[in-house]
Order: C-alpha cells, then structure tokens, then sequence
C-alpha cells in the first residue's frame, strides 16, 4: 500500500489513497501512526470519493478514534489530491466530518475557509451551557482554577488564556482537560500566551494523540476565542511550536480563514 508522509506546522500525517477502493479494514492505524514500529505521525488521513465535493477526507487520531477534521491535515490533503492527479485545479471543496471545506492552493501556501465557529455551549458540547456562550468560563482541573473559553471548528476546543505559556506542564495538565467531565466527547485544550493584539502564542493538547507541535482548528478556535475575550484583534499570526499560520475571523461572513504551508516529506510503500 503506497503512502506519503505531509507536515503543516510540523504536525505531521500519514496519507493514503483509498478512493478507488472503498475498504479501510485492513488499516491498523494506531500501527501506522507509531513512530517506533510503523511510520510515525499525529493522524491518518485517508482520501475517499465524495458525492458532495472532489473528494473526501477521512480523518484518523493516532489511537484509532475518528476525529471530524484537521486544519493543518486539510492542508496537506489539498496538495496530495493535486500530487496524485486526484484533482486538477487549485480551488478545491472537500468533504470533512464538519461539512464541506473550500480549499485554495496559492503557491507554498493554503489558505482554508473553515467556515462560521460553533460557540454555543450543547453545540460544542460542553455540559452545563446550553445555548450559552462560554467565555472566560471557570473551570477545576486538579485541584488549580482555569478560565476557558470553548469553541467548535467541527472538533470541540478549550482555550485557556495564560500570563507564560512556559509555565503550563501541557503534558500533566492536558489529559485532564481532555477527559474531564464537562468535556462529553473529550477536548482539544490550547493554552495561549497573548503577545499582542495581532501575535498569539499557542501549544495544545490533542484529543487522542497528546502534545503536537500544532493544530490548525485549534488555532481557529485560538483566534476566535482572543476576539470574543477581547484579547486580540480580527486579523492574528499565532505562533505554534512548529512554525505559524495566519488566521482571520471575517466581520463579513462570520467564517474563519486560515492561511499555512503544507509540504511533503517521503513517500513509500506499507506493508502490514
């Protein structure tokens, strides 16, 4: 089975080809997303046939569970359809979990329409605020008070505000975010350092596959939540562990637009 390897930001995806079969039993994707005993990843993603847009992107965390999208994977997907003559033009739809995405290759770069954030409470979910919007929200992890502002790209997302990221031990405090209670279809959390009004620092924890040197929806959410806290402005650069993406929360439309490169590392052949 043929394969390429594509980072965005450094958050890295194994891709497959499977739109001219229609089975993905055979993919052992935990085995495929191990970086000691497969090839090594932050997700699966497998291209599929779609009756509503070029193609569909199917999207797989490292521990087996599907997640609805990927913003950094998007990306990626949108370069390996044009790669493998799955496509031939550079403004793509795609199917997602989330709905249908428009994509647009402009050079290096990718610029993503992730569509209108979803910010009431039920909708995200989050237990405890139906219909409610939750900014700077309290919320206990491990015995310490954190103030979250929540936001769906698709995928739920907590974003905590902090003085100094440096001081935030992501790898403790994440899981617990991730599996707390409020969280019914567990989390992403982001914990975000303001530089100024346009410059945020970000890291995250990702639901199902642990600390990543990014995340393009939770970078979306990033942004979103600086404006609905009054951080930061519409237009922000947030700056990830593995590089940066533009990111703008239209007044026009309500859509999010997200702006990256995507580049592939290796091709090759997986035999499982």
């Amino acid at each position: 089975m043929e394969f390429e390897k594509w980072q965005g930001c450094g958050n890295d995806f194994v891709l497959i080809d499977r739109t001219g079969d229609a089975s993905i039993d055979d993919l052992d994707v935990k085995l495929i997303c191990d970086r000691h005993f497969g090839v090594g990843s932050d997700g699966l993603i497998v291209a599929r046939l779609s009756k509503v847009a070029d193609a569909r992107m199917q999207m797989f965390n490292p521990d087996g569970s599907e997640a609805e999208m990927c913003g950094n994977g998007i990306r990626c997907f949108a370069k390996f359809l044009i790669e493998r003559g799955l496509v031939d033009k550079k403004t793509i739809p795609i199917e997602t979990g989330a709905g249908v995405l428009t994509v647009e290759i402009a050079g290096d770069d990718v610029i993503v329409d992730m569509g209108a954030p979803i910010l009431e409470g039920d909708r995200i979910p989050v237990l405890g605020f139906d219909g409610r919007r939750i900014i700077d929200e309290s919320i206990e992890i491990d015995g310490r008070e954190f103030k979250m502002t929540c936001v769906s790209m698709g995928n739920p997302h907590c974003v905590v505000f902090v003085d100094k990221i440096s001081g935030v031990d992501i790898k403790t405090i994440g899981p617990k975010f991730e599996t707390n209670e409020k969280f019914p279809r567990r989390i992403n959390t982001e914990f975000v350092e303001v530089i100024d009004r346009s410059t945020l620092r970000m890291r995250v924890w990702e639901r199902g596959a642990g600390i990543t040197l990014a995340c393009g929806t939770g970078a979306c959410a990033t942004a979103v939540a600086g404006v609905l806290s009054g951080r930061s402005d519409r237009r922000a650069k947030i700056i990830l562990d593995g590089g940066a993406l533009e990111l703008e929360w239209r007044e026009s439309d309500g859509h999010v637009m997200m702006k990256g490169a995507a580049r592939k590392v290796f091709a090759g052949r997986l035999t499982m």
